[in-house]
């Protein structure tokens, strides 16, 4: 006998001897002491699930308790962001900014934003964030910097972004450092009177309760399991192995009459159907969705070229290889003679490079294998994003210039793209093509014009 105790609740778990004999008695008892475990795991599960709840509402109102204002004493803020609306300016982060950008101090395509207001003054990064190319030609000595710095990778002009939307991309990102140091994270959605509060569910995650479920599940699944294992030993047992009849009896002979009764029970069967079916289903549905699908993939090209040494220790700029990608369809593959504008003299005795010479000599292109190849039925354009959209390398193809080989990073699905679509803020400052469009977003009492509300979603704009 055991105890469990918790929340003043006692679960008594008694286990018999079972006896060595009669079958029947075994399996009556095994199929008891199964369910009582059963019984008793649910149990501890629900009271786990009870406990968590009870813990997190203990946090809850310890964090509120330790934000709320001392009495005559006054919250330390941000300097220059107290009056940014950090809910806004996180929808702008995420969208604009989280792709080159960390809140802490961690580097991606550009420095992270950890103590950014304390390392600039709130109008310097309105003006950083308006015209970073014109700080840059102006020589301001901190922008001169982060040129050196990141070159030849430069920040996108953001000049729709009015001064309060900048401030609350600030406000956001302190929020999100001042929880993470707090150890309790960030609750990116309750504000209070234009400040926001660290706050923790008081109830189980939706993920826990998931996985809740399907423990269950498994528990259920390996007591039936268990239960036709019983079913397999009652029958073995049936025939006492000191009795004479056993002993007339081989015991391979034995072993291939109960398999055979076994095979001939119903409930076996539809046991073992059941879990077949349950296992090709999910490598059917595994299968189906990963057609298409060519994540991870780096294939072999006949030049050993490294991005990591090209555009990463040397930074050269993408463009100057891949010429087409601000102007065609394609970001284009180069050709023999950009590579000779550098290699006619550089290493022109390496092996890898003399594939080149040779393919030169035979007006042979240089058969290099596609990475990144979307379906026929999908129409991309590169100019469109990058020119138009604005958007980085990295974006989509990862940090290409640590690649030692060339590998697919994204998985560039149809939910991928649209996902983007509905995120991204489109640029409509300065084009007259947009202002109707904007006049009319915006009397529908919407802020950020998506490429979503311009036809991103529309079937016709990628499948024609």
């Amino acid at each position: 006998m055991f105890e469990v105790q918790q929340s003043g609740i006692t679960f008594v778990t008694r286990i018999d001897r079972v006896p060595s004999v009669d079958s029947s008695l075994i399996g009556n008892n095994m199929i008891k002491n199964l369910l009582r475990s059963l019984f008793t795991a649910g149990a501890l599960l629900s009271l786990s699930v009870e406990s968590t709840s009870a813990q997190d509402s203990t946090q809850a109102a310890s964090a509120q308790a330790q934000s709320a204002p001392v009495p005559g004493s006054q919250a330390a803020a941000p300097a220059g962001a107290a009056d940014g609306d950090a809910a806004e300016g996180e929808s702008i982060f995420k969208n604009n900014c989280a792709s080159c950008h960390s809140t802490g101090a961690e580097k991606l395509v550009g420095p992270g934003l950890l103590g950014i207001d304390k390392r600039r003054s709130i109008d310097w990064i309105v003006k950083w964030v308006h015209n970073p190319q014109g700080m840059i030609d102006s020589g301001d000595e901190y922008a001169v910097k982060l040129w050196n710095a990141y070159k030849p990778t430069i920040m996108a002009a953001y000049p729709n972004l009015t001064d309060a939307q900048i401030k609350g991309i600030v406000a956001y990102v302190n929020q999100a450092n001042a929880g993470a140091a707090g150890g309790q994270g960030t609750n990116e959605n309750q504000k209070v009177g234009g400040t926001t509060t660290a706050a923790v569910s008081a109830q189980p995650s939706g993920f826990f309760n998931v996985i809740l479920i399907a423990l269950l599940v498994v528990m259920v699944l390996v007591l039936v399991a268990l239960l036709t294992i019983v079913t397999l030993l009652g029958k073995l047992v049936q025939v006492d192995p000191t009795s004479p009849q056993a002993q007339t009896i081989p015991f391979f002979q034995r072993l291939k009459e109960n398999a055979e009764k076994l095979a001939a029970n119903p409930a076996f069967r539809t046991g073992a159907l059941l879990l077949f079916l349950l296992i090709a289903g999910k490598a059917s549905i595994d299968g189906m969705y990963g057609i298409g699908i060519h994540q991870g993939y780096a294939p072999k090209q006949p030049i050993q070229y490294s991005h990591k040494l090209h555009a990463g220790q040397y930074q050269i700029d993408c463009n100057y290889c891949h010429t087409g990608v601000n102007k065609g369809k394609t970001a284009n593959i180069p050709s023999a003679n950009i590579c000779m504008n550098c290699h006619g003299v550089i290493k022109a005795g390496s092996p890898e490079i003399q594939k080149i010479y040779r393919a030169i000599e035979k007006n042979q292109p240089i058969e290099w294998v596609r990475v990144h190849n979307l379906p026929d039925l999908a129409y991309f354009n590169h100019a469109q994003h990058v020119n138009v959209g604005g958007l980085q390398c990295q974006q989509c193809h990862g940090e290409i210039e640590k690649m030692e080989v060339v590998e697919q990073r994204s998985s560039l699905t149809m939910g991928w793209c649209i996902d983007c679509h509905r995120e991204t803020n489109v640029n409509a400052k300065g084009n007259a093509y947009y202002d109707k469009l904007v006049a009319v977003h915006q009397a529908d009492g919407l802020r950020d014009l998506k490429v979503s509300n311009i036809g991103g979603l529309e079937c016709s704009k990628c499948h024609y």
